[in-house]
Parts: C-alpha cells; structure tokens; sequence
C-alpha cells in the first residue's frame, strides 16, 4: 500500500474544521503539533515594532496514496486556504516507506474499501 504525507499549517481556530474536513474525506487520523511559530511573506508588526509571530498547528496525515487528492481539496476548502496570505498552507509529500501500520492497513481495507472510479 502506497502513502501520502500530508502536512497542513493553520491557525488553532480552524484546526477542528480541517480535522474534521479531512476525516470525512478518508483520513484515518492526524497527529498535531501544537503553537508552532514562522515567519510569512511579510513581517507582521506589533505596535512596539517588533515582530508579532502568531502560533499555529501542524496537522500531519498519513494517508493512502489514493485518497489524498480528495483529503487534501477537503482540508484546502476547511481551513479556507486560499483566501490571504494569513490563513495557512498545505502540502502533500510522498511517503517512500512507511513502517508500524500493519494493523492500520488491515482495519483501513476493511472499514474504508476504495470507491470505485
């Protein structure tokens, strides 16, 4: 079975969105690191002049390699990451080998069989 990795950044307020979004997709769970911080296109000014660097959430996916184009437009739609440069990104790496996941694959087979095409 292939994989995907999918990893998205986003602010806490719409991680329960993208979660969710991404579950009723096919994804069979994420694991969530908390208040991350970066830096964007532009610096983001207090008014004392320094930088403000909002904490986000990673939200990583590991998702059968079949799926991920339909979770990843779900999670693009949830999290609304297409509306400014602040609302956050997602990516989609290709996982090379993944180890640990017999009983994941077994229970994914079984509970969440491909739709046909």
């Amino acid at each position: 079975m292939q994989f995907k990795l999918i990893m998205v950044f986003v602010d806490d307020e719409r991680t329960e969105e993208v979660l969710d979004a991404a579950r009723d997709a096919g994804a069979t769970g994420a694991t969530i690191i908390g208040n991350a911080q970066g830096r964007g296109l532009k610096p983001h000014l207090t008014f004392f002049g320094l930088e403000f660097m909002a904490s986000r959430n990673v939200l990583l996916f590991l998702v059968e390699a079949r799926r991920s184009d339909e979770i990843l437009q779900a999670i693009l739609q949830a999290g609304k990451l297409d509306e400014s440069l602040q609302t956050g990104i997602a990516l989609e790496l290709d996982v090379a080998r993944a180890v640990g996941l017999s009983a994941h694959i077994e229970a994914l087979t079984k509970e969440h069989p491909i739709k046909p095409a």
